[in-house]
């Protein structure tokens, strides 16, 4: 393997069967992931943590907080600051009810899987420490699907602060995969006072590491990872702090990726649109080139 691009060994055989008609792709689910970025003095490092190796999708790669939203993020009595449901709606690309339950899986999911909540008492504050055993309680809870993110906030006297997030970009799992997202990406700073920790089941390590360097890794071979964490990490490179990520990302594209896949006389040939570094050439009865 030249670098650490996470494939499935069973994605050409999933390929070729969709190519014949004889797969039909799943409805992907909504899902959204959040960049938590802090300031190093010398340009920011992101939060990463590492998927179990006995995950069932992208075991033993690295990703960033996230995950799939929650029926009940449609909840219209969640606390809100920032931004409407409708600039979100029109920032997304999809309704109201769809925007802010997209909203709140980010914001959910950090909390869930990194202990940092990005919420506060009012429009202008942002919770601080968010451990001790009543936090975790209630986290708990929330990961158990026991409390739902609308009764968390109320409990607490919180309003999710949707302007600490910025969207980034949209990655759509390719049509072939069994286990299909619609995902978003957003950018976050950590908010001061908060601490991240590795609050997840599903990860065995975290790292803050600056975008730089955990490419650099990925080209290497030495850290594994999808498309997209490779993509977002090379688009944060340029940027010398998170508040400049923040600032640039009402001007991202959100036009969604979605792999491609095409028959040719030798084998299949996989590729994302506009980011040509993923293209895979997969010979006739064999594995990944």
């Amino acid at each position: 393997m030249a670098n650490g691009q996470w494939f499935p060994p069973d994605w050409p055989d999933r390929i070729r069967a969709l190519a014949d008609g004889t797969l039909t792709p799943v409805t992907p689910k909504r899902a959204a992931t959040v960049m938590l970025l802090r300031d190093t003095g010398t340009g920011p490092a992101v939060h990463m943590l590492r998927r179990r190796a006995s995950m069932a999708f992208a075991g033993g790669a690295y990703a960033y907080p996230g995950g799939g939203v929650d029926p009940r993020d449609d909840d219209h009595l969640v606390r809100w600051a920032g931004p409407t449901r409708a600039w979100w709606a029109d920032r997304l690309g999809v309704d109201e009810t769809e925007a802010q339950a997209i909203v709140c899986a980010a914001v959910r999911e950090t909390y869930e899987e990194a202990g940092v909540l990005l919420a506060g008492p009012g429009p202008d504050s942002v919770v601080g420490d968010t451990t001790g055993a009543d936090w975790e309680a209630d986290r708990g809870a929330l990961v158990a699907r026991e409390l739902s993110f609308a009764e968390f906030l109320d409990r607490r006297g919180l309003a999710l602060r949707s302007d600490l997030l910025g969207a980034w970009t949209r990655w759509i799992t390719p049509e072939f995969e069994p286990r299909r997202y619609d995902t978003w990406f957003f950018v976050a700073a950590l908010p001061e006072g908060q601490r991240t920790r590795n609050a997840s089941t599903e990860a065995d390590r975290t790292v803050w590491i600056r975008p730089g360097d955990a490419a650099a890794s990925y080209d290497r071979g030495e850290l594994l990872m999808m498309p997209p964490t490779v993509a977002t990490l090379r688009q944060l490179i340029p940027y010398g702090s998170p508040a400049e990520a923040l600032a640039a990302a009402p001007a991202r594209d959100l036009t969604p990726v979605l792999a491609r896949a095409r028959l040719v006389d030798d084998g299949v040939v996989l590729s994302w649109p506009g980011h040509d570094e993923f293209t895979k050439h997969i010979p006739a009865g064999a594995g990944p080139a």
